[in-house]
């Protein structure tokens, strides 16, 4: 049966901390909804709740265009090794980009990347627990480095034509917001 609470308590953060993967969802008013897997060393529990991940340039932007709309987000981790457990935390997110005055003190927490295209300054309304008894054991096998390799073969200027080519709109046409310069 799931639990309910105001905030990330010492348990919860551990349990994050020894996930390799956790996963997106955020929606626009109508359109696809978007659910996205994330990894690598991308995330930070900052306090009871408050959570910063880093997201890195890849083939869409849908969280970006989402949040500019509204600014609810679901993270999700599930214990796929020893512990069997789901945990959501539900809240809102602050976009910031690399143009922001506060992004790069919340990027120097993570490895330098050329792909860092935004960090979501997430604010935790409610947190969620449930067993994960249907969940399957998966092995950890290691990280991908195949991301890191291609930010850093682009470069920044590369990244930069990316963005422009690739990142400024989601697939249901909403602007991402990732060039502009007066937001």
């Amino acid at each position: 049966m799931g639990k309910q609470f105001d905030s990330i308590e010492e348990d919860h953060a551990n349990f994050i901390a020894q996930q390799h993967m956790f996963f997106v969802g955020t929606a626009a008013d109508t359109g696809r909804v978007n659910i996205s897997p994330k990894g690598m060393d991308s995330l930070r529990v900052m306090g009871p709740n408050r959570i910063v991940w880093r997201n890195l340039t890849g083939s869409g932007n849908e969280t970006a265009a989402h949040l500019a709309l509204h600014n609810r987000i679901t993270l999700m981790w599930c214990g796929f090794e020893k512990r069997p457990m789901i945990m959501r935390a539900y809240g809102t997110a602050r976009t910031l980009h690399p143009r922001d005055a506060e992004f790069a003190e919340l990027d120097a927490m993570f490895e330098p990347s050329p792909g860092a295209r935004q960090i979501y300054d997430v604010t935790v309304e409610m947190l969620q627990t449930s067993c994960g008894y249907a969940v399957p054991y998966f092995d950890h096998a290691g990280p991908r480095d195949t991301l890191e390799k291609w930010a850093d073969t682009k470069g920044p200027e590369g990244v930069a034509t990316y963005w422009a080519d690739r990142n400024q709109t989601s697939i249901d046409g909403l602007p991402t917001h990732i060039l502009d310069t007066n937001t």
